[in-house]
Parts: C-alpha cells; structure tokens; sequence
C-alpha cells in the first residue's frame, strides 16, 4: 500500500481538497486497493472541523465530495506511517520538516513540484480570499493530483 498525505496550515482548505481530488483520481483509476490517501495540518487550529464550506461547494461543483472529512493535525507516527508527505506551500514544508523526527524515512515534498507545468510554486491559501480562489486551487490541485499518480505508478506500481 502507498500511503499519501497532504498537509495545509488548518486542514480546513487546500489538504482536505487535495485528499478529496486525489482520492478520486485514485478510485477512477481502480487503484483504490493500493493507494490510501489522507491530509492534516501543521496547526491544532480546526481538529475536527470539515472543511471550508467554499471548498466543498467548489469541490462539489467538479464532483469531489470532501463533506465527511475532519481537520486532524499532523502526528509524529504520520512520518512514519506514509510514504508521500506533500506540503501545499514553502511555510508548509518548513515545518513538517522541523516536526519529522530525527531518523524520520519519509521525504516531505511540495505538491506543484508533481505539475511543473502550471508555472507555480506553491498552492496559494484561499481562506481569506474570495470564492474564485478556491477554484483556482482545484485547477491546480487537479494538475499535481494527475502527476503524483503517474510518479507513484512510476515508483512504486
């Protein structure tokens, strides 16, 4: 099993829609048996909150259902329960690597580096933004989502 897990400030916006999109790439793929997904924050902020209602709604509207996600916070265990630790932003992947212990097997890395071709860094944070943002981070989630699954076919299937 290849265990993936994408990582926001909150776990309310950009991870829970990354889980979402990619869960359901995964499924579509028929690879559901040998790929588990999950997201959680690098903040205690909203444990147990679902996420941003403007999410789901724009999530929704793309057929991605992330209602019964909960906002969790990212574990000790989790460096070394997954095989892919994906940070949606440079602040993001600072600290998941000041949290991953010492001897920690797992390499954090940035989720655009999966979609060379959006031209972006990083997935901006639509939380205090308008409702355009967040379909600007399904478009991009959408592209790095597709070029995680053919490295994690590449890799490992």
């Amino acid at each position: 099993m290849v265990k993936v897990l994408f990582v926001c400030l909150g776990n309310i916006c950009r991870s829970p829609t990354a889980e979402g999109v990619f869960r359901t790439i995964v499924e579509d793929a028929g690879l559901s048996d040998v790929i588990s997904v999950d997201s959680a924050g690098t903040s205690g902020w909203h444990i147990g909150d679902p996420p941003d209602s403007r999410g789901q709604q724009a999530a929704a509207g793309r057929g991605y259902d992330l209602s019964a996600q909960r906002a969790r916070q990212v574990a000790a265990n989790d460096f070394d329960t997954f095989d892919y630790i994906i940070g949606m932003d440079s602040r993001n992947l600072a600290d998941l690597s000041s949290m991953a212990p010492p001897a920690s097997r797992v390499k954090v890395s940035m989720f655009l580096q999966f979609a060379p071709e959006t031209g972006q860094r990083e997935v901006p944070d639509p939380y205090y933004g308008g409702d355009d943002g967040f379909d600007a981070v399904l478009d991009l989630v959408e592209a790095a989502s597709r070029g995680l699954l053919e490295d994690i076919r590449t890799r490992h299937l």
